[in-house]
């Protein structure tokens, strides 16, 4: 199994450039060390194979999630996905270490330009602000959260930007984990879940609520 996953999840790949550009930069390099998946693709009719999901999951080392920015967060495929595989006992929580030492990547796009993101521009915040929801998740479930990689006015991107970006996103798949920014990375946090943080009858994947 490859020891890097990398999960797309644009639901309108067909007519993304960064997508394709992105997808198709992770596909040139040997599938014994990048997996790449299309989630849009493989569930059409939303209906996640889990099973399938962690099994992908724990035999990779660095786990890549690859989507645009859709309301300040992920396109609802990819957050179905983390509800249905980041099981409670599994990925967090008592007994929910299977992906605890691992690195999770995110690789993104937004419409606006970077200029938009500042307190000045129309979304009024630099674009960290909206990256703790994915940190924490991170953190949850024992992965290690990598500076992500963004591309900032992906609808007006010209062709040699985008060739460049792509570069740089398949160059880092196949040099991880010899980032050089890495040795100054302070190891994921601890942060354990209480047994009783749910029922014993509740089965529920949802970290944060019901």
């Amino acid at each position: 199994m490859a020891r890097v996953l990398v999960l797309v999840a644009h639901p309108e790949l067909e007519h993304s450039r960064v997508g394709r550009a992105l997808m198709q930069a992770a596909a040139t390099l040997p599938p014994a060390d990048v997996e790449v998946r299309d989630l849009y693709a493989r569930y059409p009719d939303y209906l996640v194979d889990v099973a399938a999901e962690q099994a992908a999951l724990e035999a990779a080392r660095l786990v890549v999630w690859l989507h645009p920015v859709h309301w300040y967060g992920m396109p609802p495929l990819m957050k179905l996905w983390l509800d249905e595989v980041f099981r409670f006992g599994w990925a967090y929580g008592p007994g929910g270490d299977r992906l605890r030492g691992r690195d999770l990547w995110l690789v993104t796009s937004t419409g606006g330009a970077e200029s938009s993101y500042r307190p000045d521009g129309h979304n009024r915040y630099f674009f960290d602000a909206f990256l703790p929801p994915y940190e924490q998740t991170a953190v949850l479930a024992g992965l290690r959260f990598l500076p992500p990689l963004v591309m900032h006015g992906a609808q007006r991107v010209d062709d040699a930007a985008l060739a460049a970006h792509a570069q740089v996103f398949a160059d880092r798949l196949r040099t991880w984990p010899d980032w050089p920014e890495m040795a100054d990375l302070a190891p994921c946090p601890t942060c354990e879940v209480p047994a009783d943080a749910r029922p014993v009858d509740d089965p529920g994947p949802l970290a944060g609520g019901t």
